[in-house]
């Protein structure tokens, strides 16, 4: 989980569209494993180390104001990650599928809460 979503923000960070978002995060280095914590969750259904990792996916993401082009630029390159690993890791497939699955998930949730968008 950690290396997936080291992977993708790896680039989403150099994206010339959503960048600037993860950009201004210092340190964010520190950041990914409270990243990886939520994916865990969601995707395992438990967090295997106690601690602070709550997350609170629409307000998180509310002061953003993102636009929906944005929200589908982070999808596409979230799914191109996934992709590129199933193809590097086949074995890995079904669990990727459930990356999908919950990204698709989350993209109904964002839609669906208009004020999250400017």
């Amino acid at each position: 989980i950690l290396a997936t979503v080291t992977e993708f923000y790896a680039k989403a960070t150099q994206d010339t569209l959503i960048g600037f978002h993860f950009r201004h995060i210092k340190d964010f280095h520190t950041h990914l494993p409270r990243i990886a914590h939520f994916w865990e969750g969601q995707l395992l259904g438990k967090i295997s180390k106690p601690g602070p990792f709550l997350f609170d996916l629409i307000g998180v993401h509310r002061p953003l104001k993102i636009n929906k082009g944005q929200l589908d630029r982070w999808i596409f390159l979230f799914l191109e990650v996934l992709d590129s690993r199933k193809k590097q890791s086949p074995h890995l497939s079904g669990d990727l599928d459930r990356w999908e699955e919950k990204i698709h998930s989350f993209k109904k949730t964002f839609l669906n809460t208009p004020e999250l968008f400017n």
